[in-house]
């Protein structure tokens, strides 16, 4: 089964584990416990609530999403099918600023300098 890049897209910014904050070694206890916190800062407009992180960028979290998200890792089929999907850490990976080049070495230095004799 080939998965289309609009798929794997979809697979990564749904998953339940991103939507929650949590990593797939989290407890059912943890999942119940982030759930309860985030639906209820969700329902006092709390800005920290508003948004997770995905590997493919950072998405808006609801209300519906938190509970459908809970809802996923209760079941341990779907669970696990979640779990392979949030391997990856959630935040994009950032652009790393390219290796600064380091000027050519001196080969003739000693010499110049009077520490070796030329040759």
């Amino acid at each position: 089964m080939s998965l289309s890049e609009k798929d794997v897209f979809a697979r990564l910014k749904e998953n339940a584990f991103y939507v929650l904050g949590l990593r797939p070694s989290c407890t059912r206890m943890e999942v119940e416990r982030e759930g309860q916190k985030l639906l209820a800062m969700l329902e006092l407009r709390l800005s920290e609530a508003a948004h997770y992180d995905t590997p493919v960028g950072r998405m808006p979290r609801t209300a519906e999403l938190v509970r459908a998200a809970m809802a996923t890792l209760r079941d341990p089929t779907t669970r696990l099918q979640h779990a392979l999907w949030a391997q990856l850490p959630p935040a994009p990976p950032t652009a790393q600023a390219p290796a600064r080049e380091e000027p050519a070495p001196w080969p003739e230095a000693p010499v110049r300098l009077g520490w070796r004799r030329q040759g």
